[in-house]
C-alpha cells in the first residue's frame, strides 16, 4: 500500500503580484522540484510583470516571463498551507489554521537592476529555509545559477 504525500500549498501575496511574490514564486517552483504547489497574487494587481524582476531572475536561470499579476481572492488563501506576504497591509484575509509569515522585502518597482538582484537574492535565501521547514528537500537538479554567480 503506498501513501500520498501530501504536497504544500504556498501562496505569495504583495500588492502588485508583479515583482516580490512573483520572483518568489519562481524559486519555489524550481528549487521545490515539484513538491510544493505554488501560487502567487496581489491584493491591488499590476498590469504586467515587473521586468528588471524578470530580467534578474532570468540571470540566475528562472523565466518567469510567461507569468501574469493576480488578484487575490479569499479562496486562494482558504485552500493555502502557508501564506506569505510581501507588504500588502492589512488586504490578506486571515484564516484560522494557516501558517503566516510575512517578509518584510523592499518593493523592486522602479528599482534598478543592481536594487532587484539584492531583493532576488534575499528572496532565494528566504525561499530555501521555507523549504527546510516544510521538510521538503530542495531539488538536487535545479538549474538555478548561485546568487553570487549572478552579481
Amino acid at each position: 500500500m503506498t501513501t500520498v504525500e501530501h504536497r504544500p500549498t504556498v501562496l505569495f501575496v504583495c500588492v502588485h503580484n508583479a515583482g516580490r511574490s512573483q520572483m518568489a514564486a519562481g524559486f519555489l517552483r524550481e528549487l521545490g522540484g515539484g513538491r510544493v504547489e505554488v501560487r502567487s497574487a496581489g491584493s491591488a494587481p499590476g498590469n504586467m510583470l515587473n521586468p528588471t524582476a524578470a530580467e534578474a531572475m532570468a540571470e540566475v536561470g528562472i523565466d518567469i516571463t510567461d507569468q501574469h499579476p493576480t488578484i487575490l481572492t479569499p479562496d486562494t488563501v482558504e485552500t493555502s498551507d502557508v501564506v506569505i506576504t510581501m507588504g500588502c497591509g492589512d488586504a490578506c484575509p486571515i484564516f484560522p489554521g494557516k501558517r503566516y509569515e510575512d517578509w518584510a522585502l523592499e518593493d523592486p518597482a522602479g528599482q534598478g537592476i543592481d536594487a532587484v538582484r539584492a531583493i532576488r537574492d534575499d528572496i532565494r535565501a528566504r525561499i530555501h529555509e521555507l523549504l527546510t521547514s516544510l521538510s521538503v528537500a530542495t531539488n538536487p537538479n535545479a538549474s538555478t545559477t548561485s546568487a553570487e554567480d549572478a552579481s
